[in-house]
């Protein structure tokens, strides 16, 4: 993967850290594709059950796309081209069949605001901040403006979008961006014991629920229900759904086999 991200194991979860803190865990290339592959290669490890997202330092989360690479001599066709990685990173995140909780130790800027809202739980510092400036230099946050306004409603993205603000924590957690905002000297507790009750669960049941609840979000209410009609029988027909009904009527934890 390289240094710029850093992978820890261990007690059925991965750990994956950010690590350009000089260059405020800007999104390189090199970094996504280091991303990008270490989301593919969890889910091939059985024995990796959730994933923590996290930046290098105190200071700065992710800041987005590494402006200093927006340039080139490549040609425009083949730099356009070159930014759909950072689409097909948040895909990977969204894809990913375990759940993926994000750490905040650090502020939240641009891209790196897109890169949050892909995971599926999000834990926060209460200093940290929130915001999306590129209006501020002549730019639109174009790709994570879709994840904005599907998570946040068209209003309150465009607040934060349009403007160019900071949001404290608190107000983040207000408008649905974050889970737990937690006092500095608690984010690693917090982050554990989320991280110990996700991979305390089926990983088979957990990647089906996920893709399912993608599939449907994208639906209309009608279609929905009957897709999800469909996902729940399949679910019902699993090992670890009749092993999870077992464990609960014999009155003991349950052993998942992860089919």
């Amino acid at each position: 993967m390289g240094d710029v991200l850093l992978v820890h194991k261990a007690d059925g979860v991965c750990t994956l850290t950010l690590n350009r803190p000089e260059r405020r865990n800007a999104l390189s290339g090199e970094l996504q594709d280091a991303l990008i592959a270490a989301l593919l290669d969890v889910q091939k490890d059985a024995s990796v059950r959730a994933v923590v997202l996290t930046g290098s330092g105190d200071k700065v989360f992710c800041s987005g796309g590494d402006l200093q690479q927006m340039g080139g001599q490549e040609g425009y066709l083949n730099i356009h081209d070159g930014r759909f990685q950072f689409a097909a990173l948040l895909n990977a995140v969204l894809d990913c069949t375990r759940p993926v909780l994000c750490r905040l130790g650090g502020h939240v800027m641009a891209g790196g605001v897109g890169l949050m809202l892909a995971c599926d739980l999000v834990v926060a510092a209460d200093d940290v901040t929130f915001s999306t400036p590129e209006i501020q230099r002549g730019l639109f946050p174009m790709m994570i403006s879709a994840l904005m306004v599907r998570e946040l409603g068209r209003k309150r993205a465009s607040e934060l979008i349009m403007l160019g603000d900071r949001w404290t924590a608190a107000q983040a957690r207000e408008a649905g961006m974050v889970n737990w905002v937690v006092p500095r000297d608690a984010l690693d507790q917090k982050t554990a014991e989320v991280a110990a009750k996700l991979a305390a669960s089926s990983p088979a049941i957990m990647g089906l629920g996920k893709k399912a609840m993608r599939s449907s979000s994208e639906m209309g209410l009608r279609d929905a229900l009957t897709f999800l009609h469909s996902q729940l029988s399949i679910n019902l027909l699993t090992e670890d759904a009749m092993e999870g009904i077992s464990a609960f009527l014999e009155k003991r934890p349950p052993v998942w086999k992860g089919r």
